[in-house]
């Protein structure tokens, strides 16, 4: 008995040990699974968990961020390194200081503006202030649907998301007018992932879900004869005919995602929306960065660096997570029945015992008393 007794209490021992080594695992896993409809706390428990093995890779990538001329994501991390507590040298600080003053001079915000009004390409705040002042006066949408329109009609390869943008911008701007900018996000969302695609930074599954979606807003037909007449020298009348061969009630999600990104980037700036555009795989994925974007404002482009797309989704398998917990789940189940198996063989010990010792007291109490023939002998005289 002392033996089964030892073995019960062996595998116990062996049950709390793997418990004790799983359980971090365990929990981790629980937690992420919890969070994984919650952008911002997923982006937590994936920071805990890379930064508490690398915490210079913050050190890093700022220094690859100034030299790649990154200002923004630079500062982006000094941010994230404060709030995280983590050192970063008074030098580097300052560094990345000067870096944004630089950015931030007037001659270099007069530089990126015009870069955008012209060229329609955005990458800052500044070219993006150029890039949706140039999409306003639809000088910019125009262009673009001119250009992509005659390659539709000429059978020509069409870019066909940048000519549903462009459609779907022109009826946004006359929106924006009539609202007294209350449109604004929603026209720099839409000029800001035309951009996108333009320099080829929308991620290859977002951009094949934008392009069937453009392909549902614009009326071909419609839109080959208001280009066939229309040019960027007459832009008011040519964005008249253009915005004619616009489908609004088929424009729903292209309407949500340019609001989601709009939110990003009133949140994280330009380029904080130009890198949740480039790891996207969908729609959900731009949401899910909106609202990462909204909890950790200039922290998101550092995140997003960091984590990539498991900033928005899962970093592991659901099924590795779930392992773990199944794990744990069966290290539990081991504790259990090993203190059941100890607990009974105990007992049975005990109980094996008090009978023993019963039978003993039973025996010496029969040995003392006489046998009935000595009972029943006559006292003596």
């Amino acid at each position: 008995m002392r033996g089964r007794i030892s073995t019960g209490l062996a595998g116990l021992a062996i049950s709390l040990a793997v418990g004790a080594a799983v359980w971090p695992h365990a929990y981790h896993a629980g937690a992420v699974l919890a969070a994984q409809d919650d952008p911002a706390r997923l982006a937590d428990l994936q920071l805990d968990s890379a930064l508490q093995h690398d915490q210079a890779a913050i050190t890093g990538n700022i220094e690859a961020a100034l030299v790649a001329g990154d200002a923004d994501l630079a500062n982006s991390f000094i941010t994230l390194a404060q709030d995280r507590h983590i050192a970063v040298s008074d030098e580097l600080k300052r560094r990345v200081s000067d870096a944004v003053a630089e950015e931030s001079s007037a001659a270099h915000v007069a530089k990126r503006f015009a870069s955008g009004l012209f060229t329609g390409t955005a990458d800052d705040v500044a070219s993006l202030t150029g890039t949706v002042a140039g999409d306003l006066f639809v000088f910019g949408d125009v262009r673009d649907a001119i250009r992509e329109g005659k390659h539709l009609a000429l059978g020509e390869d069409t870019d066909r998301l940048v000519l549903g943008l462009a459609t779907a911008g022109l009826a946004v701007t006359a929106a924006t007018y009539i609202s007294a900018g209350g449109a604004t996000p929603l026209r720099a969302g839409l000029s800001l992932v035309k951009d996108a695609r333009k320099v080829g930074r929308l991620g290859e599954g977002l951009a094949a879900w934008a392009g069937r979606s453009a392909r549902e807003v614009v009326d071909a037909p419609a839109l080959q004869q208001a280009v066939a007449t229309g040019s960027v020298f007459r832009p008011s009348e040519t964005a008249s005919a253009i915005k004619a061969a616009f489908r609004a009630e088929k424009a729903g999600g292209l309407v949500r995602l340019a609001k989601d990104v709009g939110r990003i980037t009133e949140k994280a700036g330009t380029r904080g929306a130009l890198d949740s555009l480039k790891i996207a795989e969908g729609p959900k994925d731009v949401a899910r960065a909106a609202r990462l974007a909204e909890s950790e404002g200039g922290k998101t482009r550092a995140i997003l660096k960091l984590l990539g797309r498991g900033a928005l989704l899962l970093a592991a398998g659901a099924f590795n997570l779930t392992t773990w917990l199944f794990g744990a789940m069966l290290t539990l189940f081991g504790v259990l029945c090993s203190i059941k198996s100890t607990t009974e063989r105990a007992t049975q010990a005990w109980c094996n015992r008090r009978r023993a010792r019963r039978l003993r007291q039973a025996q010496q109490a029969a040995a003392v008393v006489p046998g009935p023939e000595l009972a029943a002998a006559p006292a003596c005289g």
